[in-house]
């Protein structure tokens, strides 16, 4: 299928064939009727990506710090090659999409396949939509109209905000597409609107509309707004304008009555007079997209409504609010239309927006496709185009990579193909993710279906790099297809997970199929902690271990903390340094004690946490894992006491030794956590038909180990 991508890196639109996505659980598969073009938020989008490295980093200067700490803490390169893969992840662009539902996902209540929907959907001929971003199209309301329900949403959700009341006088300052549907909804709530804009052909725009208007290029609006409210000052205004300047908020501030309100809806300065709000007691509010709801996972992903009786517009219900408008004729918004293009020419539009040529509201259409066409519209699996040259490894393993995350396209597949393993298929739900992996690192093909993956007699192994709550049935699935197996940890999230994995382990051993399971444990494969481990080795005495993880904050809302789908901080993540100090020890954990932290900072039961490793050898070892600490302090740092001497290993950069005859230290230029030995490590036994990387009773001995740590702190 077709969608339309934006290359954050060098501003190119494409038009790219990408593999169809799969109805997922509490989604719809909307077949794309047509899509508008947000020309302010979109038109932004294309300036930063031909924007140069300096434009961008002055465009966010928040993560500009981020990056200058991350070099200080992991050195320039791995810093480089971490912004570098971030910008060149292609961006999907749309976000207003009608079209029909072709297939109804489990889990989901209210929609039938043959409905008319609008949708939060991209620019793409098949999307996969949660339910909760959909809303019915009424009979007798067009493609066209329908098309503008979502950006109608962002306008009526500003309005909610306001609360306006019949016949107040309002101001809409910013009289693009948003700002146009704005005084539309406000003349339909029966208020009176004032519309400021330097623009002569939105100004008439908004007085056909009902509105009086202002140009801020040859009037005071504030004189205006004054004369307009019969100078008492206006009740409320909406900014829909998009600058970077804090005019139309001062202005807002001044043309208001006493304990008037002012809506942001657009993007505007925020350099406010303290004088110009206290004194009238005006309130202040940004507005947050298309309504409650928006960048809640729990609602838009997972499905959860909030009671109607609590929060009466929602995302959706704000969707079928305005969907009704339409129907009843009391919003128009076909009259904005001012350019449309077939979906081959996306390109074209995104050109027209960005070349300053004058536009306010730009169509997609989607033609119907031939009979021929219909079936590779459907197709979960695209060939990717092979560079001029380019050859697969030979007698190297074939490996299906299965997730296309910032992780797996940073770290994990660039181990795997720089240790010569042949990419065939990469695997992602979205498609775009996996094509952006499968044309940045030469796969033969990008797919959103595991089952052909698994089904192909050609591929060796299956690597798995999704989130954690789908490790162990992936792993089961592939292991049960007869392939080897790499998943990033954590092995599984539950008991029953693990339960599963060992049962089938056995089984494959019973039959004589022995495929190798390995996890993605890659500090142990480590330079560091491999010389720790060989000096470590030459000493009987028990050792003392202490491990101090600077893991950083995360939203108690971010999926990681979710028991359910992440298994939680502990599980994993802190499994990796449970691994690493059961490999340099070289003795079974015995017992496990955890004890946390609680702090004043709202962070999660997990977050501040201390786990004690008692090991049957008579080894202690201690993870401090920490999430209150500074970010530009370097993240992990490992000590080991033992019979008179000592070793520090410093974020995998530098390793001291104290009393070690013969060495002093180790020092890299760069940082190495061992991922490419690792999957090098995996890769020779795949080809060798010889033992896993890290022994399978290990494997389960650090899960079980991570298990008894988290129930530790929910008890």
């Amino acid at each position: 299928m077709k969608q339309v991508l934006q290359d954050l890196a060098h501003g190119r639109t494409l038009v790219a064939e990408v593999p169809s996505p799969r109805a997922m659980a509490g989604h719809l598969l909307v077949r794309t009727h047509r899509t508008l073009v947000s020309v302010g938020t979109e038109r932004m989008l294309v300036a930063f990506g031909k924007a140069n490295l300096l434009e961008k980093a002055r465009q966010q200067p928040d993560k500009v710090r981020q990056v200058l700490d991350k070099v200080r803490t992991d050195g320039l390169l791995p810093t480089l090659q971490a912004v570098r893969s971030k910008l060149d992840r292609p961006l999907p662009m749309g976000y207003s999409n009608v079209g029909t539902v072709i297939e109804v996902g489990s889990e989901v209540a209210g929609f039938s396949v043959g409905d008319r929907v609008a949708s939060n959907g991209p620019h793409a001929e098949i999307v996969n939509v949660p339910s909760n971003l959909c809303a019915r199209v009424p009979v007798g309301v067009s493609d066209d109209a329908a098309a503008f329900t979502v950006v109608g949403s962002i306008a009526l959700q500003g309005i909610r905000l306001v609360q306006p009341t019949l016949g107040e006088a309002v101001v809409v300052s910013g009289l693009g597409l948003i700002g146009l549907l704005t005084v539309q909804l406000l003349r339909a709530h029966g208020c009176r609107v004032l519309g400021i804009d330097l623009d002569d052909e939105r100004l008439a725009r908004a007085r056909a509309l009902g509105a009086q208007t202002v140009n801020l290029a040859v009037a005071d609006p504030v004189s205006a707004a004054m004369t307009f409210s019969r100078g008492r000052g206006v009740d409320a205004v909406l900014i829909a304008a998009s600058t970077e300047s804090s005019d139309p908020v001062r202005q807002a501030a001044r043309m208001c009555r006493k304990r008037g309100r002012i809506v942001l809806v657009g993007v505007a300065g925020l350099e406010l007079s303290r004088a110009d709000f206290y004194e009238k007691e005006l309130s202040f509010q940004v507005s947050c997209s298309y309504g409650p709801g928006r960048y809640d996972p729990a609602y838009e992903s997972r499905g959860q409504d909030y009671p109607v009786g609590f929060v009466r517009w929602t995302e959706q219900r704000n969707f079928e609010a305005v969907l009704d408008m339409l129907a009843d004729g009391r919003i128009d918004p076909c009259p904005l239309i001012t350019h449309r293009f077939d979906i081959d020419l996306a390109d074209q539009a995104y050109a027209l927006i960005s070349e300053g040529e004058k536009s306010l509201a730009v169509l997609l259409d989607y033609p119907a496709r031939s009979p021929d066409g219909q079936q590779s519209l459907l197709d979960t699996t695209v060939v990717l185009p092979r560079k001029t040259g380019a050859q697969s490894p030979k007698g190297s393993a074939t490996l299906a990579v299965v997730g296309a995350g910032n992780y797996a396209v940073s770290v994990l597949i660039p181990a795997f193909r720089a240790s010569g393993a042949r990419l065939k298929t990469v695997v992602a739900n979205g498609g775009v993710s996996g094509f952006h992996a499968g044309r940045k690192f030469g796969f033969e093909q990008a797919a959103t279906s595991t089952a052909s993956a698994l089904a192909d007699p050609d591929i060796d192994a299956v690597v798995i790099a999704t989130r954690h709550d789908s490790h162990a049935s992936l792993v089961c699935e592939a292991l049960a297809a007869g392939k080897h197996v790499f998943v990033e940890k954590p092995l599984a999230i539950d008991r029953e997970g693990l339960s599963n994995i060992e049962a089938l382990h056995a089984k494959s051993l019973r039959e004589g199929r022995n495929g190798l399971l390995a996890v993605g444990f890659n500090r142990r494969f480590s330079p560091h902690a491999r010389h720790m481990r060989a000096l470590l080795e030459g000493v009987a005495a028990p050792k003392v271990l202490s491990m101090m993880v600077n893991a950083g904050a995360i939203a108690a809302e971010h999926w990681t903390q979710d028991r359910e789908s992440g298994g939680g901080r502990l599980i994993g993540e802190a499994c990796h340094f449970v691994d690493l100090l059961r490999y340099l020890v070289g003795a079974p954990i015995a017992v496990v004690e955890t004890t946390n932290v609680r702090t004043r900072d709202g962070l999660a039961l997990e977050d501040n946490a201390i786990v004690t490793l008692r090991f049957t050898d008579g080894s202690l070892g201690c993870i401090h894992y920490l999430a209150n600490g500074h970010r530009a302090f370097p993240k992990e740092r490992v000590e080991v006491f033992c019979d008179g001497r000592i070793l520090q290993l410093d974020n995998f950069r530098q390793l001291r030794g104290w009393g070690w005859p013969g060495f002093k230290g180790l020092k890299l230029w760069r940082q190495d956590k061992g991922n490419r030995n690792c999957a090098e490590a995996f890769l020779r036994a795949v080809a060798t038909g010889g033992p896993a990387p890290i022994p399978f009773e290990e494997l389960v001995e650090v899960t079980r180990a991570t298990f008894e740590m988290a129930d530790a702190l929910r008890r």
